[in-house]
């Protein structure tokens, strides 16, 4: 690779695109530096805070959505059980539980390995899927830990589909 290649390539960053899809949402967003931007998205349960991370070493997009909610430590166990649950639901993403504090967490990475330019329409899909499952199953967290539910009973209530209308 020639020095002008690697100064071009250097020049290339995702959150660059992150930050115009974040702007056409009309989405407040920080850009924390060059490697980390955050989106605060309103959902119908929360706000959803996004942190997208360019990861340099391993040419990857990192995404993590977390929301304003934290698990006691007496529910932990049941809300791991629920998080292992979601994730085999899951086609895309997964839902951690950060120990030390006690707070779930939405993540995915995009690999753009050999200088792989991301795009809008790949920011969006990112967003979307974070932003569906977060949606999607932050009542079961509640059930567990408001409800006192079990990891079933929470993983239940939450796949249930109405149809019609009353």
């Amino acid at each position: 690779m020639s020095l002008t290649s690697f100064i071009e390539e250097s020049r290339y960053n995702p959150l660059d695109v992150v930050e115009r899809v974040a702007a056409a949402h009309h989405w407040s967003f920080e850009r924390t530096g060059d490697d980390e931007i955050t989106i605060v998205v309103g959902g119908r349960w929360t706000d959803y805070h996004i942190s997208f991370t360019w990861m340099h070493g391993i040419e990857a997009l990192h995404l993590a959505c977390a929301f304003d909610f934290r698990v006691p430590e007496r529910r932990r166990a049941e809300i791991q059980q629920l998080i292992s649950f979601i994730n085999e639901q899951l086609w895309v993403g997964h839902f951690d539980l950060w120990v030390a504090d006690g707070m779930v967490m939405y993540r995915h990475a995009l690999v753009l390995a050999g200088g792989m330019e991301v795009s809008s329409l790949q920011c969006e899909a990112l967003l979307t899927a974070a932003l569906e499952a977060c949606e999607r199953y932050f009542p079961g967290f509640q059930f567990v830990v408001w409800a006192g539910k079990s990891a079933r009973e929470a993983l239940d209530a939450t796949m249930f589909e109405t149809s019609g209308q009353a």
